[in-house]
Formats: C-alpha cells, sequence, structure tokens
C-alpha cells in the first residue's frame, strides 16, 4: 500500500512517500480501506515534537479515517466487509496513522459512518468529536443550562456548539470575526461573542445578568484560562482540552470551580476505554442522521501525497473548517 512517512520530528517536509506492506487483521481487528483522513493540531503537534505520545519512526501519522471494511479478524462483531465506518483509530505510540491507503484498526474504536454525512465528511469528525463530546459529558451539561464555548469556529468548537445545543442547552459562543459568528449560529449557537471587542465581563452581565455560565468549554487549545474562570458561575465547570502551561488557580478556589482536562487519545495510549470511543461514535452518527451534527470542512482540497501542505495549511492557521486529506481519488 502507499503511504506517506516520515523520518524525523520538525517540519512537514518531512513528509515521504513509502511503499509499505498491505497490513493483516488480527483478533479484534478490522482491515479497512481508507478513503479520507484528516489533519489535527494534534497530528501536527505529534510530528513537531515526537515522543512520548508520537509512533516509533520511521511513522504514519494520522489518527482520523472513514473508509470501508475489507476484512474482519478473529472475534470481531458487528462489521463486515462493504461496510462504511469511521474512527479516530491510529497515529499515536504503539498504533500506525491513518496517512496510509489502508489501516488495520481496533474494533472497538470505530463506528458505522454516518448514513447522511459523506466519507469525506465522516473523516473530519473523530477526534474532535470524542474531545468534545467527553468534556461536555464530564462537565454533566443538561438541558436548560447556559453553555459557553471558546473558539466556536474551530474543530473542536464547532462541534462542541452542536453537541452542546443537542443536550438542550444555551449556548453563547467566542468568535473573532463575523463570518466566524455567522458559522457559529448557523451550526446552533444563541449567542455570540466577539472577544476581542468585548470584555468577560461584559459578556458575562449581557448574556447571564452577571451570574455567569453553568459550563466554560475552552475549545481553543489557548493558555488564557483565567478567562474560563472568569466567566464561570459559582461552582461552576469548565472544560479545557489543552492545559500544558502555568496558571494561577486562586479564581478557581474562590469559585469553587471544578475544572476538566480532556485527552482523548488516552484509550490508545494505554488501551482503556477504546469501546467508549466507539458508542460515542455510534451516537454521534446518530445525531448526524436527525440533523442535529455536521462537520464544517475547509474548501481547500488535499490528495495523499500532498499531506505536507495539508499539515503546513492547519499549522498556518489558514483553515477555515476541518482540514480533510482524500486518499481515494474522485471523492464526492
Amino acid at each position: 500500500m502507499q503511504a506517506q512517512i516520515i523520518h524525523a520530528w520538525g517540519e512537514a517536509d518531512q513528509f515521504e512517500a513509502a511503499t509499505l506492506p498491505d497490513p493483516v487483521p488480527g483478533p479484534g481487528e478490522v482491515l479497512v480501506q481508507i478513503a479520507a483522513t484528516s489533519v489535527n493540531p494534534a497530528d501536527y503537534k505529534l510530528r513537531q515534537f515526537g515522543p512520548p505520545i508520537a509512533p516509533e519512526l520511521p511513522a504514519v501519522l494520522g489518527c482520523d479515517a472513514a473508509g470501508r471494511v475489507l476484512a474482519v479478524g478473529d472475534g470481531v462483531e458487528g462489521f463486515a466487509p462493504g461496510d462504511e465506518v469511521y474512527g479516530c483509530v491510529g497515529g499515536v505510540r504503539g498504533v500506525p496513522g491513518c496517512y496510509a491507503e489502508m489501516i488495520v484498526a481496533d474494533a472497538r474504536l470505530l463506528a458505522p459512518k454516518p448514513a447522511s454525512l459523506t466519507l469525506r465528511e465522516a473523516a473530519a469528525l473523530p477526534l474532535v468529536t470524542i474531545t468534545a463530546w467527553e468534556g461536555l459529558e464530564r462537565a454533566g451539561v443538561r438541558e436548560g443550562q447556559s453553555v459557553l464555548v471558546h473558539g466556536g469556529a474551530g474543530g473542536v468548537g464547532h462541534v462542541a456548539i452542536q453537541l452542546a445545543k443537542a443536550r438542550g442547552a444555551m449556548v453563547s459562543t467566542t468568535v473573532s470575526s463575523e463570518e466566524k459568528a455567522a458559522l457559529a449560529r448557523e451550526l446552533g449557537a444563541d449567542h455570540t461573542i466577539d472577544y476581542r471587542n468585548e470584555t468577560v465581563d461584559d459578556y458575562v452581565a449581557r448574556l447571564t445578568g452577571g451570574a455567569g455560565f453553568d459550563v466554560v468549554y475552552d475549545a481553543t487549545g489557548g493558555s488564557d484560562i483565567a478567562a474560563s474562570f472568569q466567566a464561570a458561575r459559582l461552582n461552576g465547570q469548565v472544560v479545557v482540552i489543552v492545559s500544558t502551561y502555568e496558571a494561577d488557580l486562586a479564581p478557581m478556589h474562590i469559585k469553587g470551580l471544578t475544572l476538566h482536562v480532556v485527552f482523548m487519545l488516552i484509550p490508545m495510549l494505554h488501551d482503556e476505554g477504546r469501546a467508549e470511543h466507539g458508542r460515542i461514535l455510534r451516537e454521534a452518527a446518530a445525531l448526524a442522521d436527525a440533523d442535529k451534527l455536521r462537520p464544517h470542512l475547509d474548501p481547500q482540497r488535499f490528495e495523499l501525497a500532498a499531506v505536507a501542505d495539508a499539515h503546513r495549511h492547519l499549522e498556518a492557521g489558514h483553515a477555515a473548517g476541518k482540514v480533510v486529506v482524500d486518499v481515494e481519488a474522485g471523492l464526492p
């Protein structure tokens, strides 16, 4: 099979084409013909920094995949050749990635592809959907609550808006432009906030009467956790997807806040809770087919041979939606 591999950690120009042996599924595994994959910030950070969570060199990166089942290993139930599937199934330590024509995936990490989505759309969903879902679930988001999503036009953020709305929450989101605000509203956000022109105190007063939000989900991956603490109500919930920085937790203590750190790669890295990812993706597929969840794709298209360009595009901040890489030619 054809793949894109790297021999060293660093810049995107490390990628090169390679011919690798076709993988064979073992017990509990599914062989998937990959139609499309995607690029997440996690993918380019793994490429940049390598260990301790990256696969061994020479490495095939790429976490997300959508495609068709070619064969199943012993003990696999619920999947058969020809089925269209999607999942976050590789690209980390111990698990080869999805920048290739085929992958052997743990069946527990897979789910049937949403019938209403194309393979390209399905490939955009797994990592960001599981991340958004886990954060909202751990924060106990429910009907009638007020939820603030920082970065509502980003990969995790635009999914978090839709999932929070599906739970019946009132959703506000911070954005940096009117174009992103329009997208957030299209996805269901009740209120948009131009964080460059409105202070935290001002939008908390405007949208919550000064009480603060029940749940604040920082989907930006940034380091301004103080704004999340400031926006949350007393005894509220704060969710972050990046916490590799120093922060003052005194405001959190004063308000009695609960902080949830989401790192959705744990099941792949430690082989613990993998079936939970499959469950989440099955439920997400049902939401997609009920017209309650859809990915927003970047309009620029990339083939497998141009995966380095796809990485550069996302890393430079040029993407306007999830960056998808077509592994199979001619995808709609």
